[in-house]
């Protein structure tokens, strides 16, 4: 074959990763709106004496962090994405910024923890009129990077337990959760500092923070989940296995021995599939074949003979 014609026979494994994608915008967009609130709560938290703000101002810096991986994941990916060092392309860059993303959710609730238990044995002095007042402004802030961030955020959940990641950018799902445990945080605070103000629970404070520690850990390890099993090329969703099958087995003869499907990326995959055959046909005709809407990015076919020597068959 003249060298010529080789490249009609290539292909890159880009696969739309080198385009920016929407979540890119809006997580610049609230980084910079968490930073400016993280200057206003570090600083107000010192000039009133709230630990509470304080707390909290640092909090959103870890996650101004966070969402500054997120920021990062998307430029390299996009920049990469034709580098033919990453075999299928860039897309579990996404994945990858996710679980670490999830990671410091993890951290972010033990430190929840760690801060609430330390005020239920030497608790702070509040100015609850000033620490309220700014509680109440970085709720407002957080809600809004949350509707922000939302707005991209795919809801869909898909009941094959290895699969419903599939439906997600993990990194944008990363990002939302970081600034909704923000919102959490500010909305917990403004209530324990009312019934503390109002009522003198001030024990309440560090009760509702380890309430809201946990459920932070629990998005972590759920974020964990989905993440872990696109890198560690988990079998993709049953669903699209099952597809798959039919459309080569449907009125055939033709049977699949082997079937390997795998996330290269958000509602991307690879699939190596083997096929056993009485009357083997070229794997660009069973390609053909295969469903459309399963995001199928790369697919190798290996077609065998049923009738070979050794099989027994």
């Amino acid at each position: 074959m003249h060298a010529e014609h080789l490249h009609l026979w290539q292909h890159n494994h880009a696969f739309g990763q080198e385009r920016r994608r929407p979540g890119e915008q809006r997580t610049l967009i609230v980084i910079a709106i968490t930073l400016v609130m993280m200057l206003i709560e570090i600083s107000t938290g010192i000039l009133f004496g709230s630990m509470a703000l304080l707390a909290d101002g640092l909090h959103m810096a870890s996650h101004a962090a966070a969402l500054g991986i997120a920021a990062f994941a998307y430029v390299y990916a996009r920049q990469h994405a034709r580098d033919a060092e990453f075999s299928f392309g860039t897309g579990k860059i996404n994945a990858l910024a996710g679980f670490t993303g999830a990671i410091l959710l993890a951290l972010f609730a033990l430190i929840m923890a760690w801060e609430s238990l330390a005020r239920m044995l030497q608790p702070v002095t509040i100015a609850f009129d000033q620490a309220i007042a700014v509680a109440i402004i970085g709720l407002i802030v957080n809600g809004a990077s949350v509707l922000i961030l939302d707005a991209g955020h795919d809801h869909h959940h898909d009941q094959d337990a290895t699969s419903h990641s599939h439906h997600h950018d993990h990194n944008l799902r990363s990002a939302y959760l970081h600034v909704l445990a923000d919102a959490l945080t500010s909305l917990l605070a403004i209530f324990a500092l009312l019934t503390g103000k109002y009522f003198g629970w001030v024990l309440l404070d560090p009760i509702i923070g380890v309430l809201g520690a946990l459920l932070v850990a629990r998005w972590s390890w759920g974020l964990m989940k989905t993440t872990s099993a696109v890198l560690v090329d988990r079998q993709g969703p049953e669903s699209i296995r099952s597809k798959i099958r039919a459309s080569i087995e449907q009125d055939t003869q033709d049977r699949v021995t082997d079937l390997h499907l795998w996330s290269i990326g958000p509602n991307l995959y690879a699939a190596a599939i083997s096929i056993i055959s009485h009357k083997p046909r070229q794997p660009a005709e069973i390609k053909r074949m295969l469903p459309t809407d399963t995001g199928l990015a790369h697919v190798t076919i290996e077609v065998n003979p049923c009738c070979t020597q050794g099989t027994g068959t």
